[in-house]
């Protein structure tokens, strides 16, 4: 397998993690073997006093020493089995390193990871990376070169080893949720804290970390403690990986040793500085031009230069772009990427994002953008609130001249180019309430739900914005607790919306069909005239019936004939069959409909009279409307019997065929179209 493009890289010092990708885009199995030659099976405890040795760190950002996992893990693995987790989907989208040794040199990372199994005796090594992209191809074209040279009868591992694909987000290379997704769930971090070592994947114990830190332990079992430290300072012996972007004019993936000054880094990248350089990524921290040119690339150097190391990341913001603009780009884009299952993730990030736009924009103030951090510091179920606080508070520090103009005058008067790596947006689908107003009443609780997508105006009417979707499941909530049934969700792709869900709303057990359109007048159809047995007219197909005809629904989805639009010039003499009010599916059915007793009988009007509407009398949605009640018709809101008391005859109301149903008025909050 050869990758037609691959991560570019260049070096400071001796070649080792990039050692052969001089002449090659990729090392494959032979060459591998070539230039690394087979590792030796270790002890786990000679494989621990080697990295405690040299004091090897996790080179994902948190620098955790490896040596305590390993002893973790085996303690917690005694009796039972074990698992080696490779983390290598850096949802970083400055970092590039982790991406460059799965696609150009994979065996020296699976090396590292099948050595640490071997040591503790696990069941399988599983490489996490992100689905679909050319590092997951690589890393299963590794894996198949293995098992077709254990074919041949070479002398590689038997060790079982998997490739997990995910999908590539900011969150998803957290430790809690790699374990998550490579479990088959959500990848997101879990609310409470566990620890891999003691419960990871399948819940057995597991090694979990970064690519770079298994590639280095391979590097260490071939070089030996002496070798390795030949290179690097005496706390933190070997080479480092750098990913070298934004301003620089040859960005690149960089090897060197620790302890090399950053300046020399940004010459070799011809790196444009700018008023600040980002280190450490984007939950990192923005270092002013003077302390990046005295900064050192180490843990130790990075610290006192006011920043960290973390991942590796080094990027200048240049002097063609906005700086501020560019900070807000990244929050914003950091507020989207939360899991979202805490407050200072669904409330606080998106406050923070708006307050620095504002400020870009030249609207807002320092202090409101202090105030939101504040909300959001050691709040969160996880470290992505704190670490987009630190990026924020550090950019305010290195960009105060930039501020300052965009206070003075709403801008610096530089564009905002996009200098800051981001992903390309995902074609994920966005989500918008909509409101029927002739239902809201203005309780607000919409508002209470989702305060940071709904504004509510003086009156208590909601406005709304569009929301990701992450956030659909509360959307959906917040349209099941409407009081008024007023809110629906809106899936808007492009400029067309369309329904998240069926228009179907669940009224009592039953289905709450769409009532008939009003605007039209609803007339009574005229009953058979007397001394004839009205008939009921047979069912017709529903994709037969004339087009001003509609469904209605009282309760259970009951129906009930009526013409809505331009009345015609004569009515039809065609009988119509009788309305009959069918039950709700919880109540009991009435065996039969009986006219009530108590109502006298009254003429009926002639056929072809037409009924003008009622304007004083209340309309309730579960029963036809009436026409104004003359001298020859029963008052409104009544059924006027049929004509024979034994036959197709009709209760003189509801109330009086089902005694049982409450009243008209207390259906009146199904009233009105559905929105």
């Amino acid at each position: 397998m050869i990758p037609h493009q691959v991560p570019r890289v260049l070096r400071l010092g001796p070649a080792r993690l990039t050692a052969g990708l001089d002449h090659c885009r990729r090392l494959d199995l032979p060459a591998h073997r070539t230039l690394h030659g087979v590792p030796v099976p270790r002890d786990v405890q000679d494989l621990i006093a080697r990295v405690d040795e040299v004091d090897l760190r996790g080179r994902g950002g948190a620098a955790f020493p490896f040596g305590r996992k390993l002893r973790a893990v085996a303690e917690a693995a005694a009796a039972r089995e074990s698992v080696v987790l490779v983390n290598g989907a850096e949802g970083e989208p400055a970092s590039s390193k982790d991406k460059m040794l799965l696609v150009r040199t994979p065996h020296l990372v699976l090396d590292g990871a099948v050595l640490a199994a071997e040591a503790l005796h696990a069941r399988e090594v599983v490489i996490a990376t992100v689905a679909g992209e050319v590092a997951e191809a690589s890393v299963s074209a590794a894996v198949a070169e293995r098992r077709a040279a254990n074919v041949s009868g070479a002398a590689e591992s038997r060790i079982a080893i998997r490739v997990v694909g995910l999908r590539e987000r900011f969150i998803s290379g957290e430790g809690g949720a790699l374990v998550r997704g490579v479990n088959g769930e959500e990848p997101v971090p879990p609310g409470r804290k566990r620890r891999a070592a003691a419960s990871g994947v399948d819940g057995l114990p597991t090694l979990l970390s970064n690519t770079e830190t298994f590639a280095q332990l391979a590097l260490l079992a071939e070089l030996g403690t002496e070798r390795y430290a030949e290179v690097g300072t005496s706390k933190e012996p070997g080479t480092v990986l750098l990913t070298v972007s934004g301003g620089a004019a040859a960005g690149a993936v960089v090897e060197t040793p620790s302890g090399t000054p950053l300046a020399a880094v940004l010459d070799l990248c011809d790196a444009d500085v700018g008023e600040g350089v980002l280190v450490g990524g984007y939950h990192g921290a923005w270092l002013t031009p003077d302390a990046a040119r005295s900064a050192v690339v180490s843990r130790e150097g990075m610290k006192q230069a006011g920043g960290g190391l973390g991942a590796g990341i080094i990027v200048p913001i240049g002097s063609s772009t906005c700086p501020v603009g560019e900070a807000a780009r990244v929050a914003s884009y950091l507020a989207a990427q939360s899991a979202g299952q805490c407050g200072p993730c669904r409330l606080g990030l998106p406050d923070v994002a708006r307050a620095l736009c504002a400020l870009a924009e030249g609207t807002g103030s320092i202090d409101a953008v202090r105030r939101c951090v504040r909300a959001v510091e050691r709040r969160g179920a996880c470290f992505h609130p704190d670490g987009t606080a630190k990026f924020v508070l550090s950019a305010l520090d290195a960009f105060e001249t930039d501020i300052a103009l965009h206070l003075e005058h709403g801008s610096c008067g530089r564009p905002v180019r996009g200098v800051l790596p981001l992903p390309e947006p995902d074609p994920e689908p966005e989500y918008r309430l909509e409101v029927d107003w002739t239902r809201c009443q203005g309780h607000g609780l919409c508002a209470h739900l989702l305060p940071e997508f709904v504004d509510l105006d003086d009156y208590g009417f909601p406005s709304f914005r569009t929301m990701p979707g992450w956030m659909a499941k509360e959307a959906r909530r917040a349209v099941d607790m409407c009081p008024a049934l007023a809110l629906r969700l809106v899936q808007t792709t492009g400029e067309e919306p369309r329904p998240a869900a069926s228009p179907l709303r669940l009224v009592r057990g039953g289905v709450f069909r769409r009532p008939p359109s009003l605007r039209g007048l609803t007339r009574l159809e005229p009953p058979a005239s007397r001394g004839q047995h009205a008939r009921p007219a047979p069912a017709e197909p529903r994709s037969s019936r004339r087009s001003g005809r509609r469904d209605g629904g009282f309760g259970a989805g009951g129906e009930r004939p009526v013409t809505t639009g331009p009345e015609p010039a004569e009515p039809s003499p065609t009988p119509r069959p009788p309305l009959h009010l069918a039950p709700a599916p919880h109540l009991a059915p009435a065996p039969h409909l009986a006219p009530a007793p108590q109502p006298a009988p009254v003429p009926q009007p002639a056929p072809g009279r037409h009924l003008a509407p009622a304007p004083q009398a209340p309309y309730s949605p579960g029963l036809p409307r009436t026409g104004h009640p003359g001298p020859d018709l029963p008052p409104a809101g009544h059924l006027a019997p049929g004509p024979d008391p034994g036959r197709g005859s009709f209760p003189a109301s509801a109330g009086d065929a089902f005694p049982h149903l409450a009243p008209a008025s207390d259906f009146s909050w199904f009233g009105g179209p559905m929105g």
